[in-house]
């Protein structure tokens, strides 16, 4: 399997990211119609499914596909494999970077932007940073582009190597957010959502010099959407004869959706759908999957279309609130006999589907300092000071500053993502002075702390909770040692914050859950469970775990 989903006419076998079931190759790399069915939502999987392998097989799967803070999906294929990046925002090492075989199971093999010489993050509050990133691959190099929101820089890097280092950033200088790149007959094109030298805002497009970032012709509006608020996530893909327009529209809310348009010119002009928007769960009430939109077209090795998007999961059936932050959902496509394709169930994207192929989807893994690269899928706030991390197999060694998680610099912290809402967090942790603990991180305002920390009395365990800028400490008790296991127990409402020593566990503390989500604390991220220290200490936390429970 080899291609990319910005070269989408080129011949090749295999499939291609950017038509599911009607839309196929013949043996010389032309697309040819096939007849097309419609997909069935899970429970029952039919005897004669419509995604299924030469041998039959199917599987379902269950949205979303990548759970927790990964939002602003994009991917491509090559060497077999798919290829997956999100948005990173203030986070460090930014823009993570994922592997997979089937579109379903996702590993994590590392970050784009590594070093700080890529990417600008100084004080960059909650939510400013790294937006919306396109992957995309042309003769055996990846490239990917962003904006940094906090600079107003666009700029994209590249790698022959998809495992290893990522050049440094090439400028393009043409304004909006969320860019993307096409490549046909060795020109490259770049757009973005903006306003063109005409001073047209919607869709725009030029054309780059691909080693340089140069422009090689004037922006150019291409298309305004189809009347949504919010135009944004444009991508381009050439299948059969047109040229398709993917973007979103709506915001990234509950109003979010996605619309397209088609063209015989990259330049348009382009017809909108007729039936736009194409996928949305925003009339789709009451229903845990919100938020739907911002994705990326991809084709699969048996000729299947697909679109990888953002969505959110409420905390339940009624409760109108997410914390866990943007996720990446996969929902099925089908082009009919026009060459207009339709997404999901009735245009929404549900809870599971069916995909051709003989393999299971994974549960969530254990988390813990077991590896030797436990840290892999961890990330920092803002650029580090590595020298304040000793991070090896079995324990983590931080090095405390008077930086808090209350302002916009790099605090000693380390976080992964919360990724479902119950499961349990632990570790033990030995402090000598100043505070340390285990956090639920939505922003600067926003965040719940389990904690030790000296004081003129001695060592005492904490939960304090600081919402808008408020903080309260629920309960603080006195310890007789200088080490303790801090628990969080997590259920889709609320967080049990405890402490456990020699004489048993004392509950300090609960935090609901909806004052650490987006419709509160306002951040569009999500909440990451961090290790933090704070003050002129070193801390040593082991025996970590994060464990999570089906609800």
């Amino acid at each position: 399997m080899e291609c990319s989903n910005a070269l989408l006419h080129a011949k090749t076998k295999g499939c291609i990211a950017g038509f599911s079931g009607s839309i196929g190759f013949t043996t010389d790399g032309r697309y040819a119609k096939i007849k097309a069915a419609p997909h069935k939502l899970c429970p029952v999987l039919p005897e004669k499914h419509p995604q299924t392998a030469e041998n039959g097989e199917a599987m379902i799967y269950h949205n979303p596909v990548l759970k927790g803070f990964y939002p602003d999906p994009s991917v491509c294929c090559a060497n077999g494999m798919y290829y997956m990046v999100c948005s990173s925002f203030q986070y460090f090492p930014g823009v993570p970077l994922f592997e997979s075989k089937d579109l379903v199971n996702w590993s994590q093999i590392g970050h784009v932007l590594t070093r700080p010489s890529q990417v600008a993050l100084e004080q960059v509050p909650s939510s400013g940073g790294v937006f919306a990133p396109t992957i995309r691959h042309l003769n055996g190099r990846f490239y990917m582009v962003t904006t940094n929101a906090s600079t107003g820089e666009n700029f994209y890097v590249y790698t022959d190597d998809i495992h290893g280092a990522w050049s440094d950033p090439v400028t393009v200088a043409q304004d909006g957010i969320d860019p993307s790149l096409y490549f046909e007959a060795g020109n490259a094109y770049f757009m973005s959502n903006g306003t063109d030298a005409d001073g047209v805002n919607g869709v725009v497009q030029c054309q780059i010099d691909l080693a340089t970032g140069e422009k090689l012709s004037p922006s150019r509006c291409i298309w305004q959407g189809s009347g949504g608020r919010f135009l944004e996530s444009p991508h381009l893909y050439r299948i059969w004869d047109w040229y398709y327009l993917m973007a979103a529209e709506g915001g990234t809310e509950y109003g979010h959706m996605i619309t397209y348009a088609r063209s015989k010119s990259l330049w348009g002009p382009f017809t909108g759908y007729p039936h736009n928007p194409v996928l949305t769960n925003r009339n789709k009430a009451p229903y845990p999957i919100q938020g739907i939109g911002h994705g990326d077209l991809v084709q699969d090795a048996r000729g299947n279309w697909h679109i990888l998007s953002l969505g959110f999961r409420q905390q339940a059936l009624w409760m109108a609130f997410h914390h866990l932050g943007r996720e990446v959902f996969l929902t099925p496509v089908t082009f009919d006999e026009e060459g207009w394709f339709t997404a999901g169930t009735d245009g929404t994207t549900a809870e599971c589907y069916d995909i051709a192929g003989d393999f299971a989807q994974k549960p969530l893994p254990e988390r813990s300092f077991a590896a030797p690269d436990w840290y892999r899928e961890w990330c920092f706030l803002r650029h580090p000071r590595m020298e304040q991390y000793d991070l090896t197999q079995g324990s983590a060694l931080l090095h405390g500053t008077e930086v808090t998680l209350d302002e916009p610099g790099s605090p000693t912290f380390i976080g992964l993502r919360q990724q479902d809402f119950s499961g349990t967090v632990q570790c033990v942790l030995e402090l000598d002075k100043g505070e340390a603990g285990l956090t639920c991180y939505m922003s600067e305002q926003e965040h719940y702390e389990v904690a030790l920390r000296r004081g003129e009395t001695g060592i005492t365990a904490l939960c304090r909770l600081n919402i808008g800028g408020v903080h309260q400490i629920q309960k603080e008790i006195p310890l007789t040692g200088n080490s303790a296991r801090l628990v969080i127990r997590m259920e889709p409402a609320c967080y049990h914050f405890s402490v456990v020593t020699e004489s048993g566990e004392t509950h300090l503390g609960t935090g609901q859950s909806k004052y650490l989500s987006s419709e509160i604390s306002s951040p569009f991220t999500g909440v990451i469970l961090g290790l933090y220290a704070v003050g002129d200490n070193t801390v040593r936390f082991t025996d970590f775990s994060c464990v999570y429970t089906e609800t």
